[in-house]
């Protein structure tokens, strides 16, 4: 009788565990009341999409950025060069959604076509995760920028899909000032790297993303903000990325 519910217990710990991969990971499809913000398509890049104008931007609409092959399995996908962005110049082509969020669950997948491939993923437009081929520091690959080292393990590769899934919820404040910071749980190509990761600040000044430049990016304020993606003139790939509103009173993002 023992091994026979112990081998229940494995079964559904199994089943339980394929169910929630397959809400994670390269491939994953949008969960239910998730919105896709990026099909592949050049009509959904202009239509939810747009630059974000910060104080380096120097591109211009329409989006200079290209819809190109997905050089794994076929159909296409957004690649993040745009002529004002080369050398590295963070800010100056950035693109943001034109939606802004507060709380939420976010899947995007990318792409890094050579070594050194650098590009970022802007949650609020303030918090970076770091999208980075060859760095294992705090500013490496996966890091939640300058505030956890990078979960370096979990990262397929060039030439590869890689996928992050996030749960991430937004600074609390009361009478205008911030009593509970940002927090974020995530997986990383199907492996959790961080639960309940807290954020202090935004990095990178100014030309990173709003607030950077309030009190030395620690200025934080109750704004929502888009979801942004780094253009550092790199040939980096996007796909799949879609995002569903949450509303988390708790401080608990953990899934």
């Amino acid at each position: 009788m023992k091994l026979r519910v112990a081998g229940l217990l494995c079964a559904w710990v199994a089943l339980f565990s394929s169910l929630q991969a397959a809400d994670v990971g390269v491939g994953a499809k949008p969960i239910p009341g998730a919105e896709v913000i990026f099909d592949g398509s050049r009509a959904m890049l202009d239509s939810k999409w747009t630059y974000w104008q910060g104080p380096r931007f120097s591109s211009s609409l329409p989006i200079k950025w290209k819809i190109v092959e997905d050089p794994v399995d076929g159909g296409t996908v957004m690649m993040t060069f745009d002529p004002a962005a080369e050398g590295g110049k963070y800010g100056a082509a950035d693109l943001v959604t034109q939606k802004a969020y507060r709380d939420f669950r976010l899947h995007i997948e990318f792409l890094i076509s050579k070594p050194g491939g650098n590009s970022g993923v802007y949650l609020q437009n303030r918090y970076e995760i770091q999208v980075l081929d060859g760095d294992k520091t705090s500013h490496g690959m996966g890091a939640v920028i300058n505030e956890a080292e990078s979960p370096y393990h979990a990262y397929n590769g060039v030439g590869k899909w890689n996928a992050y899934d996030i749960v991430f919820r937004a600074a609390r404040f009361k009478d205008g000032k911030r009593v509970e910071k940002a927090m974020l749980t995530m997986y990383f190509n199907g492996v959790k790297v961080y639960t309940n990761q807290t954020i202090n600040q935004v990095w990178g000044g100014p030309n990173s993303g709003i607030d950077g430049g309030n009190d030395g990016g620690k200025g934080i304020t109750d704004t929502p903000g888009g979801l942004k993606l780094q253009a550092e003139g790199h040939d980096v790939r996007y796909r799949n990325i879609w995002i569903k509103e949450l509303d988390l009173v708790k401080p608990d993002t953990n899934f």
